[in-house]
């Protein structure tokens, strides 16, 4: 009796483990809550593990992908949050601005050209990008310490 006792209490234990460990590549909750400006779709944010593993894992199915980070001397980067991002399409007309609540941005562009910018502390970074039909960009901004 002890014996089955002891088994059906590690089979409920292997059953709780297996129902709690996410199957390999599928998507987590931890993916921020996609928001809309306009007619542009984005998320951001990417403050944790589990934000981050979950941004970088549905990167791919946006557009845009944008990165912000901080090089610091003698360690690897750091990443930043609290970048003001404006978007603007090839007419000038902005598309998209908004603060980045982490290091990623995530955006639903249509093809064409945008300027991208980036400013974080009174310095401004500006990137053109070429969005293809079903193509995926990813551009990194990079501030000194």
């Amino acid at each position: 009796m002890k014996r089955m006792a002891s088994t059906l209490v590690s089979m409920f234990a292997v059953v709780g483990i297996a129902a709690a460990v996410p199957a390999m590549g599928e998507p987590t909750n931890a993916l921020p809550r996609e928001q809309m400006q306009g007619t542009v779709a984005y998320l951001t944010g990417g403050i944790g593990l589990d934000e981050s593993s979950a941004i970088k894992q549905a990167a791919s199915q946006y557009p845009l992908e944008l990165e912000f980070v901080r090089k610091v001397a003698a360690a690897r980067d750091e990443y930043l949050s609290d970048v003001k991002v404006t978007i603007k399409d090839h007419a000038g007309k902005t598309v998209l601005e908004t603060v980045s609540g982490g290091p990623f941005l995530l955006a639903r562009l249509p093809a064409g050209q945008f300027t991208v910018s980036a400013e974080r502390g009174g310095e401004a970074k500006q990137r053109v990008v070429n969005i293809k039909p079903h193509g995926h960009e990813r551009v990194m901004f990079e501030w000194q310490q």
